[in-house]
């Protein structure tokens, strides 16, 4: 057992498929165990109550988002000790990826990025923490992981923000391109959901924007 991953509400382990499911077998599978985490500040059965179904959710969003885009399969789920065991997809992180390849294929996977959202927007399912760190490149394909934040809506709050979180990240990360990657992905996020709702998204993300403006400079007003 290797820890992979540990996050506020959950601990992320790799094992083998073999070890957990058919010892006997000589199965070279790895698989990632994410166990959500009790919370001493919690009452015991809220507690329960909440890890249960953010289990229940997330593996929902997954099961769903795989009929759009790649997803790690899953292979079991636990709702009394809360855990997800599912595929460990063994690839690159789209974030170190984007920053090695020549700028027309850079161009290809930014809209792709793009077509996969607008997939899943157009179906009513929120990523809620769309990163470059969150897409994986294995075998010419992009697979989405991390589905602990979403939610399944169509509201278009909910898409911008969703969006305006991938954009900080571009501006963030890939600072050097980011003008054209993001707009690259918008390209690919139109081919699914029209030119309209496009227009919209770029709106309501200017609107978020706007009012993180707001908030921080009402805070460092408040500061004075």
């Amino acid at each position: 057992m290797v820890i992979i991953g540990r996050g506020a509400e959950a601990i992320l382990e790799m094992r083998e498929f073999k070890d957990l499911y058919f010892p006997s077998r000589d199965l070279n599978i790895k698989v990632v165990i994410k166990k959500r985490v009790k919370k001493g500040y919690r009452l015991g059965e809220m507690d329960l109550h909440l890890r249960r179904s953010r289990t229940v959710l997330e593996s929902r969003l997954i099961h769903e988002a795989k009929k759009y885009v790649r997803t790690p399969a899953i292979f079991e789920v636990d709702l009394d000790e809360c855990y997800i065991v599912m595929e460990y997809v063994e690839g690159e992180r789209i974030k170190e990826f984007l920053e090695k390849i020549d700028s027309e294929r850079r161009k290809n996977i930014c809209r792709k990025i793009g077509n996969m959202i607008g997939k899943l927007h157009k179906n009513g399912i929120i990523h809620g923490d769309l990163t470059t760190s969150n897409m994986i490149y294995r075998d010419n394909e992009i697979y989405f992981i991390d589905f602990g934040l979403g939610e399944f809506s169509k509201e278009i709050e909910k898409q911008g923000v969703d969006m305006h979180l991938l954009k900080e990240a571009f501006q963030s990360t890939h600072y050097e391109h980011f003008m054209e990657d993001f707009e690259n992905v918008m390209k690919g996020y139109e081919e699914v959901v029209g030119e309209e709702k496009k227009r919209e998204i770029l709106n309501r993300i200017r609107e978020i924007e706007r009012r993180g403006r707001y908030v921080r400079r009402d805070s460092l007003y408040n500061k004075q």
